[in-house]
């Protein structure tokens, strides 16, 4: 580290209006020696050090220069792990790999909270990959969670860990909203409900939320954007739900009502990205079609069922293509102004016939069997295996 504390003592003092005369009244020395600090000429005394800090509002680490670099390469520990596209993926193959990166950066740096957090998301997105979220039906028909085998998923209860030590210090409001988030979700998987409504309740209602306030805070051009990107995360949001409802209760499948609802869920993205660019809510619709087909087929709509694999493919290919790095905007006339989410290149379309259907329902054994036994799945695994110039 190139230590060069006159820089700092002068741009901190720019920066705030000060003279060389009002600092040095405020620490007792004279306006000669502040002027020897700022041209490098000599260093305050030590015993100064933390009168300048609280001077000008930050920390000694800070006025050194040490908090900067730490944040440098504490964000460039996160884009290495960011860089393997972790959600974009539809393999395991990452965890080893990330979570060692994550834990040698809290090695280096400990008890960092956006390492923690970074940590506690990647584990619990490793639990998912590797053990999976299991189900059944009661007696009811309503789906229940298999929360002894939950208990014993370690990625989860580590994650768990991580985020109740996060919440319980004060740390930042994103990261706890953010930690929040991974506890409810796996303590609802836990069978400790109570817990997870307990932290449901600390966030904000929907109206309260970061995208709906947005839509109302500017006008004009920022207007206009922060409107679209609410209506993005809307229909996302919706969609997500409107699965869950789906599957919460087994009378839902009596009839092809399901295949109306989830065609109504993609519908609702042509509405607001009507000239086909759905930027990384393409990974959201590739998942509606490959339930699609699921449940195509399950009523007998075979041929339909295909032609939504198709749809899943098209969009797989959609999202490789933004995976390049690179800035992309949504082109629609309601959403023109929101910037894609971008991310590390990634086979996207490889990986879908083992990602099939997504989500599984009553009877999935029974469907995956028949419609993997029409020499049609096999062509289109063929196509989704064969990158397209």
């Amino acid at each position: 580290m190139n230590l060069n504390i006159g820089d700092k003592i002068k741009s901190l003092r720019k920066r705030d209006g000060r003279t060389q005369e009002a600092l040095a009244n405020a620490l007792g020395v004279s306006c000669q020696a502040v002027s020897r600090w700022e041209l490098s000429a000599a260093y305050p005394d030590i015993e100064l050090v933390p009168s300048i800090a609280n001077y000008f509002g930050i920390s000694i680490d800070e006025l050194f220069g040490y908090e900067c670099e730490h944040d440098k390469k504490i964000d460039e520990i996160i884009a290495r792990v960011d860089a393997y596209g972790i959600k974009a993926r539809g393999d395991c193959e990452w965890v080893e790999e990330c979570t060692s990166i994550l834990r040698e950066g809290l090695a280096e740096f400990p008890q960092n909270e956006k390492l923690l957090i970074t940590l506690a998301e990647t584990l619990s997105e490793a639990g998912w990959r590797t053990c999976g979220e299991r189900t059944y039906f009661d007696g009811d028909g309503f789906l229940r969670l298999d929360c002894g085998s939950h208990r014993k998923n370690e990625y989860w209860t580590e994650s768990v860990k991580i985020c109740e030590t996060l919440v319980s210090s004060n740390c930042g409001n994103d990261i706890f909203i953010r930690a929040v988030r991974i506890l409810v979700l796996l303590y609802r998987n836990f069978g400790e409900f109570e817990k997870a409504a307990e932290y449901a309740r600390r966030m904000p209602a929907v109206e309260n939320s970061r995208e709906m306030l947005l839509a109302v805070s500017a006008d004009g051009k920022d207007g206009a954007m922060h409107i679209g990107g609410a209506l993005l995360k809307t229909a996302s949001e919706f969609s997500r739900l409107l699965v869950q409802g789906l599957m919460a209760n087994l009378n839902n499948y009596d009839t092809d009502m399901p295949i109306e609802k989830i065609s109504g869920a993609i519908e609702l993205f042509h509405v607001i990205c009507s000239d086909g660019n759905f930027g990384e809510y393409n990974g959201q619709l590739i998942q509606l079609h490959l339930y699609l087909s699921m449940l195509q087929w399950k009523y007998g709509y075979h041929d339909e069922a295909f032609l939504s694999l198709d749809k899943a493919l098209e969009h797989a290919r959609a999202l490789e293509k933004l995976l390049d790095g690179g800035e992309h905007y949504f082109t629609a006339p309601l959403v023109s102004l929101v910037k894609c989410r971008s991310g590390a290149p990634a086979e996207i379309a490889a990986s879908l016939p083992e990602d099939w259907p997504f989500w599984c329902t009553p009877e999935y054994s029974q469907v995956e069997k028949e419609i993997k036994s029409d020499p049609r799945w096999t062509e289109w695994a063929a196509k989704c295996g064969t990158p397209q110039a």
